[in-house]
């Protein structure tokens, strides 16, 4: 009887997903609680394992197909799996060659087209190639996303034959379907700016005093805690002192009142595997330096992978993001809604200030606070910026709460 693949419930807010990466194809065994698709929705990415051991026998709904919770994508049969695909390919391997016969020469054919998987059909579309373009070394002669990142490697790394003239490239237009993640992000920007009063104020930090202590304490602190010593744990520490001073920047409207928050739950922005996430480190007011750290790396890294749980995207009282790690020298950050604040840093760069009467060459770094100005008023805004800036030229009124 055929098992179904069912799209899962995955939060009470989420009803619409977006079938991603078949991890199989139709004809592949599955191991029980092997994933066998990706789903995307607007928050997170999941992962739908197998039921049981068995055959994937139909893909009802491709890469890219909408679909609601419930929704059958997929159609299994149960059975033990003996063989996988891999183990196939291992054992034909080991089968002893047979002996050559010599045979007369025959004309020359093509060989047949290899199993695409999704993701170097994928691949393929975008580098232009066809399939027979590329040598295939998957399980069973299957062509991988890894064979045609190789084959461009290679194409790059030959040196270009003579030409009189360049050939003209392709000119092509490719329509790509919004994920529900990149969706979501683009409606809740627009929000914000179509809501909020946003506005944002610049100030610069020499970064001097925070280089000089990562370089002294970074082999301590990393064989202490096992976790590089990072800038994002400064600014985090600096920004809270900062809210403490400044609650509105901490506040969000509500209502027709003001909602303040007693506690600081910190929002990173990062790079995930599917765009822009904002996971959120709790009470990072209790966290030490090594804590901050440890908490964003683990979030960043499950970011790239697509692993963050919702409900470590909700909430959030504060938002830091760091365009500097792209090369951005000056941004103005979007506030996060129902936030009233957040802090975008950038490049540190090298350039001489005033400084005692002298000019000096200095690591500095351009900070940006957009904050929303029906909460926050401008003086409170600016105050709210040196404060971080002073705490930051200054780590040690970190620790004195000063």
């Amino acid at each position: 009887m055929p098992i179904e693949l069912k799209i899962p419930s995955v939060g009470e807010s989420i009803t619409e997903a977006m079938v991603g990466e078949w991890l199989k194809a139709e004809g592949d065994a599955v191991a029980e609680d092997e994933p066998v698709v990706v789903i995307e929705t607007d928050k997170v990415n999941v992962e739908v394992p197998a039921p049981t051991a068995g055959v994937l026998t139909k893909i009802l709904k491709k890469a890219g197909d909408s679909a609601v919770v419930g929704d059958v994508v997929g159609y299994m049969e149960a059975g033990e799996v003996e063989e996988t695909a891999e183990a196939e390919t291992a054992a034909e391997e080991k089968k002893p060659a047979p002996e050559k016969k010599p045979e007369t020469k025959k004309p020359e054919t093509k060989t047949h087209e290899p199993r695409v998987m999704p993701a170097a059909r994928r691949a393929l579309a975008g580098a232009g190639l066809a399939p027979a373009d590329v040598e295939a070394t998957g399980p069973g002669g299957r062509l991988l996303k890894e064979d045609v990142r190789r084959h461009l490697e290679k194409q790059e790394a030959a040196p270009p034959a003579p030409s009189a003239a360049p050939a003209a490239g392709p000119r092509q237009v490719e329509a790509v379907r919004m994920t529900p993640l990149r969706k979501r992000v683009a409606e809740r920007l627009v929000a914000a700016q179509q809501t909020a009063a946003l506005l944002t104020t610049f100030n610069e930090i020499d970064m001097t005093a925070v280089l000089e202590l990562r370089q002294r304490y970074k082999e301590p602190f990393q064989q202490t805690h096992g976790v590089k010593l990072g800038f994002m744990s400064f600014f985090v520490k600096a920004v809270i002192e900062a809210l403490k001073a400044i609650p509105q920047v901490n506040a969000e409207m509500g209502d027709g009142e003001i909602v303040y928050h007693n506690y600081y739950d910190v929002g990173v922005a990062v790079g995930g595997g599917k765009g822009l996430v904002v996971p959120v480190v709790r009470n990072a007011e209790r966290l030490s330096f090594a804590e901050v750290e440890k908490t964003i790396a683990d979030l960043a890294t499950r970011a790239r992978d697509n692993k963050l749980k919702l409900e470590e995207l909700q909430g959030g009282t504060f938002t830091i993001s760091n365009g500097g790690i792209y090369g951005s020298l000056l941004s103005t950050p979007i506030v996060n809604p129902p936030q009233s604040g957040i802090l975008g840093l950038h490049k540190i760069e090298e350039r001489p200030i005033a400084l005692g009467g002298q000019v000096v060459i200095r690591p500095m770094m351009y900070v940006a606070l957009t904050y929303d100005h029906r909460i926050v008023d401008g003086r409170e805004a600016v105050t709210f910026l040196v404060k971080v800036k002073e705490r930051i030229e200054d780590p040690s009124r970190i620790l004195l709460e000063v």
